[in-house]
């Protein structure tokens, strides 16, 4: 089997956010996609398979511990592999289908690719669990959450990058992970950042996260009154993504760079 490693929402390698992507032709038992996954060692690992018609696929995402509804970046990672790599695509737009539902991919005439997901509004979290402000150690704005997710708003982009967050502690929360947030600074060249902390899924913290965006984006487009913008994810790797909103859907694009083309044994 092929295996790709890709640093995802980046124009240079080691940045962006690394993929595995295994293409197949049939599906691996369950067993062994996790333990290739597990053996990767990387935030996500994507397989895929091509299913009937032209340009459509299925995919599944799987951290080193668990299988997951949604992630961004090995998406992404993934629609590079089919349109640069294996050459899978005969236009500019494919299908995924998912256990999130179909998500469409495009690319433009600058190689940069465009995930079409469904946006994930986020709500007041009236009950909140007493790990959360005691894993972060710093009080927010306010605190919302998504379909999986916490989401935590601060005030600005350097109480963001400053937090040390205690994740023995926070791997107790019910949720899939937690999206830290605030407006970018005054001489930033982007809209707002981020960062998410996951240890519940086997990732303390994740270097870009495309799915966050789901709820990032309709959050930011209605506290700055538009819906296009540009993010930053100041993880030590750190990201670059550009955001719009349409409706009940999210577009997130961003840059893919090939790190390494491999084979699995076995």
């Amino acid at each position: 089997m092929r295996l790709y490693q890709l640093d995802a929402f980046t124009d240079q390698l080691f940045c962006g956010n690394p993929a595995a992507v295994v293409p197949l032709t049939d599906w691996l038992p369950d067993e062994r996609m996790q333990k290739i996954a597990a053996e990767n060692n990387l935030a996500e690992t994507a397989f895929y398979v091509k299913t009937e018609g032209d340009n459509n696929f299925h995919i599944r995402w799987f951290t080193p511990t668990v299988e997951v509804d949604l992630c961004g970046h090995a998406t992404l990672a993934t629609s590079y592999v089919v349109f640069f790599l294996e050459k899978q695509a005969t236009t500019d737009t494919i299908s995924f289908e998912s256990r999130s539902g179909r998500l469409n991919v495009s690319r433009t005439d600058d190689n940069w690719l465009t995930l079409d997901f469904p946006a994930d509004p986020v709500h007041k979290a009236n009950v909140l669990p007493p790990a959360l402000m005691a894993s972060l150690g710093v009080k927010p704005v306010d605190v919302l959450k998504g379909r999986s997710d916490y989401m935590v708003v601060y005030d600005s982009e350097a109480t963001v990058k400053g937090l040390n967050p205690d994740f023995r502690e926070m791997s107790s929360i019910p949720a899939r992970g937690i999206i830290v947030t605030a407006p970018a600074g005054p001489d930033s060249s982007v809209d707002f950042v981020s960062r998410f902390f996951g240890p519940q899924s086997g990732v303390d913290e994740d270097p870009v996260t495309g799915s966050a965006h789901t709820n990032l984006i309709p959050y930011w487009a209605e506290k700055l009154g538009r819906n296009t913008m540009t993010a930053r994810q100041i993880s030590p790797r750190g990201g670059y993504l550009r955001c719009e909103l349409d409706g009940d859907r999210v577009y997130i694009s961003g840059e893919v760079q090939l790190y390494m083309t491999a084979e699995i044994n076995g």
